[in-house]
């Protein structure tokens, strides 16, 4: 089982009052205003709520360079994530629309290529004798790539949402709303939110020169735009929450594009039923598992086609990778698990890092956050390449900047990390494997310095004790349909005493359980996954999520149990 971590409240920011959300149920008012919610428009998600897409600094510049390479021979330069995925398809489906005639793809092979527009992926991109290179979710860190495509002649249009460096690339046109100096009014955007906004200006300046429906057609594609947001954890703020829901309403109505039709189907999901996590958890992996195991081109493929038995094909296909996925990370998580739980846990550094060189490069991004969950803390998984260099992956705790944690131990220690760049939860790294250990001491003492004070407890933040009145099927729906949740706006919480009625193991290690809220009389069933082990008796203290549970046609309450507890005496 897991061991056992503290629950603290969620409160709302500045005032506990909600005046302006009054309207509402107060159970829902009060979990809006803990998430900084402070009036009804903010709860609006119609697409007049978006910011301006001439808001977003370089769009303009964007779509008269677009524009001047029209009947150019263009080419995407994706990236082997969701985000990049959906990306690269959002343009290349936009730019089709909008009668752009020769456009093409390529995401770099992560192990061939590396990350980004890099100078060997230009030289490929070359071969096809471009005008115009396109990044999306990739570039801002490309300088030599953007410089090589220049000494070739080609034009670049970077897009991307990842923070800059002081030096920026020699691109024609940079579009990324955290460019020092932005005042868009969203910098949470994703890779994907980036091409929307640049293809949704584009469409309303192809409409102002006379192509009718040019405006409507990037809001067709909303779906891929939620999917990519959703996936990359990026916060989900006002706007990016707008981006979701839309995209989500699409799905909902059948109004998507067949791959995510039937990356949905593959995963045994009802599209009527959509909602965030499903996007999250359902499609995203299976998506994602091509990028980390072999080629992107292939879930890329997936999102392009109209035909659904090439979709349904490409569908299983991901499927099957993202099984041997599973069964890779299964292996890696026992390791890297082992080697935390030989340390003493009240001696792990502040920054805890991990490798071993059997490990698979596509991979460790997901070790890092398994091990991250397990530790509380700031996690770096490493995996061996080919040139005798460590290719890290950061995954970090809220107060914790990763890219800031890595840009100081460059500027600390110069040379040490060869490239870096990422976010504020999540990083990626390369260095020497002889300088391991030597990085290792040295994120250590960075992380000590900079955040002395960081909270490694991982307790768990709660929206407080529901009624057993509101553990319904009602209420469940009703916070099923009160999102979109996610990074940033995180799906409620709440903890609170259950009698136990029954209890059983289901799966490998799953405990599924019947409950009886100690303040009601109505039976609920629940379910606490990877948490079986010794019987419970009695009374036991749950966090949990109300969530709705379908069998057979059937709709039913259910607790998605974070964490079981015995009720310890005097409690």
């Amino acid at each position: 089982m897991k061991s056992h971590r503290p629950v603290t409240s969620r409160r709302a920011p500045g005032s506990s009052q909600a005046s302006e959300l009054d309207s509402l149920d107060p159970l829902l008012a009060r979990l809006f205003a803990a998430r900084g919610v402070t009036s009804p428009e903010q709860l609006d998600y119609g697409l007049a709520g978006l910011a301006p897409v001439g808001s977003l600094e370089g769009v303009d510049a964007a779509v008269e360079l677009l524009l001047k390479h029209k009947q150019d021979r263009i080419v995407v330069i994706g990236d082997f994530d969701v985000d990049g995925a959906t990306s690269t398809a959002l343009m290349l489906r936009c730019l089709g629309a909008f009668g752009f005639p020769n456009v093409n793809y390529l995401v770099p092979n992560r192990f061939e290529f590396g990350y980004g527009l890099s100078p060997e992926i230009v030289q490929v991109a070359a071969e096809g004798s471009p005008q115009l290179i396109v990044t999306v979710d990739n570039g801002i860190s490309s300088l030599a790539g953007v410089s090589a495509a220049k000494e070739a002649g080609i034009a670049v249009l970077v897009t991307d949402h990842h923070l800059p460096a002081e030096e920026l690339p020699e691109a024609d046109v940079i579009v990324n709303p955290n460019l020092v100096g932005s005042t868009f009014a969203s910098r949470n955007l994703a890779g994907v939110g980036v091409a929307f906004y640049v293809m949704a200006a584009l469409g309303k300046a192809l409409e102002k020169q006379g192509e009718k429906g040019c405006a409507r057609v990037p809001a067709k594609f909303l779906d891929l735009v939620a999917l990519g947001t959703v996936a990359d954890v990026v916060p989900l703020d006002h706007n990016n929450r707008i981006l979701v829901q839309q995209g989500l309403s699409r799905i909902r109505a059948g109004k998507t594009v067949t791959g995510i039709r039937a990356l949905l189907a593959q995963a045994g999901r009802t599209l009527s039923r959509i909602v965030s996590t499903d996007l999250g958890f359902a499609a995203g992996p299976r998506l994602n598992a091509a990028g980390r195991l072999e080629d992107m081109s292939v879930g890329i493929e997936c999102l392009l086609t109209d035909d659904d038995a090439i979709a349904a094909q490409l569908a299983t296909l991901l499927d099957d990778i993202n099984k041997q996925r599973r069964d890779i990370e299964s292996t890696m998580r026992e390791q890297a698990f082992a080697y935390v739980d030989s340390l003493d846990s009240k001696k792990w550094p502040s920054c805890v890092c991990v490798y071993d060189e059997s490990w698979h490069q596509g991979v460790v991004g997901l070790i890092a956050s398994r091990v991250k969950e397990k530790c509380h803390r700031p996690v770096i998984a490493f995996a061996r390449e080919s040139d005798g260099h460590l290719k890290g992956s950061a995954r970090s705790i809220v107060g914790v900047h990763a890219r800031d944690l890595l840009e100081a131990v460059s500027s600390t220690y110069p040379g040490l990390i060869e490239k870096f760049g990422g976010h504020a939860m999540a990083a990626g790294l390369t260095i020497a494997e002889e300088n391991y250990t030597t990085f290792a001491d040295a994120v250590t003492a960075q992380m000590t310095r900079l955040y002395p004070n960081a909270d490694f407890s991982g307790a768990i933040v709660s929206d407080g004790v529901l009624p057993g009145a509101a553990l319904s099927l009602a209420f469940a729906q009703t916070l099923r349909n009160a999102g979109p949740w996610g990074s940033g706006f995180p799906e409620p919480t709440w903890n609170g005493d259950f009698e136990l009625i029954e209890q059983r193991t289901v799966g490998e290690n799953h405990l599924k359980m019947r409950l009886k809220a100690v303040d009601g009389n109505n039976v609920i069933d629940a379910i606490a996954f990877n948490q079986a082990g010794p019987a419970f008796r009695g009374v036991v203290q749950l966090a949990y999520r109300l969530d709705v549970n379908e069998w057979r046609g059937v709709e039913s309450p259910q607790l998605i149990v974070e964490q079981i507890a015995a009720l310890q005496a005097g409690g």
